[in-house]
């Protein structure tokens, strides 16, 4: 379960209008209309009646409202003991990264910040959505995850201010042909090709549909499969499953070998930045710090 839904619910409780609740969120309609999906399926029953307007909270939804301002409650008062309870002298940080950029990036661009990064740091990877759920939780300080303009998220809200650290792009590809030739190619309107597609807690999955939604729709792209992180579609798309829009980052020894090549022109590669974001509210000492320092480099 992601707390993220759980502020959700409470937002659509809060203003009984799907559209304000979404805007409340920063998210859009979709993505909202999503979660609190994802939100039912993990309880087991339907929590909005959508079949009138403005929809409504079915009986069960009347009473989770309950259960969920508890949970919300009880997550932020172990996060404020947590914090309360460590030493002035503890200086560990605690930074939250998306798996893409965990294994090559991060540690990279930390050992280029020199002192900056000589705290002891506690290191979290997963999927965009918790991350951004730790952040507004106080379990993480500082969330690294890639980020686009027109993808605006939970952490681009006025809670949050961000720096940017690094570049990278998403990039159709596929397995080759014995003619280095992509197995799976987007060549125009009219041409089904096969997808490798992120699901909808992916930060890749936002940014794609919202730079390459109407794109994906002409070329009659039909998703195959899905996974929530790059690693897992990288190992789909070397199985020869599909096209997969991939960081470069994380396959350029697969394009320098010949494994994967690029399945379509630079219309359909994304420009991304790699951002570190946290709350405009006072970190620790050590935090602080870390932050200014980053602002120097």
């Amino acid at each position: 379960m992601n707390f993220i839904w759980l502020d959700d619910f409470l937002a659509l409780a809060s203003t009984g209008d799907l559209s304000l609740a979404a805007k409340e969120r920063r998210v859009s309609a979709a993505l909202f209309t999503r979660r609190i999906r994802k939100l039912e399926e993990w309880v087991g029953a339907d929590l909005v009646e959508r079949s009138g307007h403005p929809p409504k909270l079915t009986p069960a939804g009347q009473r989770f409202v309950g259960a969920a301002r508890d949970l919300v409650y009880r997550a932020a008062r172990m996060s404020e003991e947590a914090r309360s309870n460590v030493s002035e002298g503890d200086t560990i940080l605690r930074i939250a990264c998306t798996h893409a950029l965990f294994l090559n990036f991060l540690p990279n661009w930390l050992h280029g910040l020199g002192n900056a990064s000589l705290s002891p740091m506690l290191r979290i990877a997963d999927v965009l959505s918790q991350c951004e759920s730790m952040l507004e939780h106080g379990v993480a300080q500082f969330v690294v995850s890639h980020s686009h303009p027109k993808a605006r998220g939970t952490l681009h809200g006025e809670a949050f201010k961000s720096a940017l650290v690094g570049h990278d792009e998403l990039l159709p590809v596929s397995t080759p042909t014995g003619d280095g030739l992509p197995v799976f190619a987007l060549v125009g309107a009219g041409q089904p090709v096969e997808v490798l597609a992120y699901t909808v807690d992916s930060g890749f999955g936002r940014i794609q549909a919202a730079v390459l939604g109407s794109q994906m729709e002409t070329a009659s792209c039909s998703v195959v499969e899905t996974a929530s992180v790059a690693s897992e579609l990288r190992k789909m798309a070397m199985a020869g499953a599909g096209l997969a829009w991939l960081p470069r980052s994380t396959i350029e020894d697969d394009l320098r070998d010949g494994a994967l090549v690029l399945a379509g022109t630079e219309e359909w590669t994304i420009p991304l930045e790699v951002r570190i974001f946290r709350t405009c509210q006072d970190l620790p000492g050590n935090a602080e710090a870390f932050w200014d320092a980053l602002k120097l480099n």
